[in-house]
């Protein structure tokens, strides 16, 4: 797969450090309603990505992972928008997203971090930026993104130029 195609972007990072770079580049750039996808392994990095994320959406609190309370809600310090953050590991029907609340959450006030959304994919707006994160070595990740819908292939070029400038 090549690393430039439009709508996908094969990175690796070396380091749980520069994988939170990853994720603030990314945060930055975030609007409400965005949605964004965090699929892989346990211990792949899908927590440590969404704290740098919450850190460039700018909330005023930092992201933990939401596994007992399935979502946490982050307000942004300079205008209080919020920024949600989904853990649907325990998840196993689109029923039980509906008695979460998700479409609450999906209501475009803020964007959205969904960890294991492979669990609720049907659930979920085919448009999305969708992220497979996969171990390499103990302090390697590969992220492969793939942008669904205009809105998300936008992003997906604006954080390759903003992390790679091209």
């Amino acid at each position: 797969m090549p690393i430039l195609r439009d709508g996908e972007l094969d990175i690796i990072s070396h380091s749980v450090e520069q994988t939170q770079r990853l994720g603030t580049r990314l945060g930055s750039l975030l609007e409400p309603g965005d949605i964004i996808c965090l699929s892989g392994d346990m211990g792949a990095g899908k927590t440590m990505f969404s704290i740098g994320i919450g850190r460039g959406w700018g909330t005023m609190t930092p992201l933990t992972s939401p596994t007992y309370n399935l979502i946490h809600e982050h307000r942004r310090e300079k205008d209080s928008k919020p920024l949600y953050h989904l853990d649907c590991y325990r998840l196993t029907t689109v029923d039980e997203a509906d008695q979460i609340g998700l479409d609450d959450v999906l209501n475009g006030r803020g964007p959205v971090i969904l960890e294991w959304p492979e669990h609720i994919e049907t659930a979920l707006p085919d448009e999305r930026l969708w992220i497979e994160l996969r171990i390499l070595e103990p302090t390697r990740r590969n992220f492969i993104f793939n942008a669904v819908g205009k809105r998300y292939e936008a992003l997906l070029k604006a954080f390759r130029e903003s992390t790679f400038g091209i």
